[in-house]
């Protein structure tokens, strides 16, 4: 099965490197899911502001939010 490796700051496109500060400073390390993404520095810009959207304040309970998250990987055969 092929792997897409998460880009390390130090390689990761000048585009992004605020997105690594900012998520860092925010999770106390940067999330693999948001490194992997930057692969495509586009595809990493574009998808943070709508997951802070989706994630962040809302009528909607935190943690209805991340059974969510993870029911929806469960369905999907997501092993991450």
């Amino acid at each position: 099965m092929a792997a897409v490796n998460p880009v390390p700051k130090e390689k990761a496109a000048a585009e992004v490197q605020d997105l690594y500060n900012g998520l860092t400073k925010k999770f106390g390390r940067m999330p693999n899911i948001f490194a992997v993404m930057a692969q495509r520095p586009a595809v990493l810009k574009n998808f943070v502001p709508f997951y802070g959207a989706a994630m962040g304040e809302g009528t909607i309970e935190p943690k209805y939010k991340e059974l969510a998250y993870l029911k929806t990987s469960l369905l999907n055969g997501c092993e991450y």
